[in-house]
């Protein structure tokens, strides 16, 4: 195994989170356990393989679990291990921060809207 070498700790946090998908894909997994099927719904403009894809790593950096039920059709569910749970505080803080960045935005005359949740 390569070693790898970091400047500073975002480096190490980015490694893992990093990209356009897996923040997103984490903020979704806080409320609970997912199936793909409900993320995908979820996360407007990810393909399907791409969500496996972000899944599987996230999985593989161990904040992630995937549960396989044994039942046909076959269901699988994701969700946030006790590890991935140690990443709620940096994630609370990047919606708020994102949040804040769009009423920023508006008041500059931004046309900018966040999709309701339900």
């Amino acid at each position: 195994m390569e070693e790898k070498i970091y400047n500073i700790g975002v480096e190490a946090t980015m490694d893992v989170i990093g990209g356009k998908w897996k923040p997103i894909i984490l903020c979704n997994l806080r409320h609970g356990c997912l199936r793909t099927s409900e993320l995908k719904r979820q996360i407007t403009g990810i393909s399907q393989k791409m969500l496996i894809q972000q899944l599987r790593e996230l999985e593989e950096a161990g904040i992630v679990d995937r549960k396989v039920y044994n039942q046909v059709p076959p269901k699988v569910e994701y969700s946030l291990n006790e590890y991935g749970e140690t990443l709620s505080e940096v994630l609370d803080n990047l919606c708020s921060w994102g949040e804040q960045h769009v009423d920023t935005l508006r008041t500059k005359g931004v046309k900018v809207r966040m999709k309701e949740t339900v």
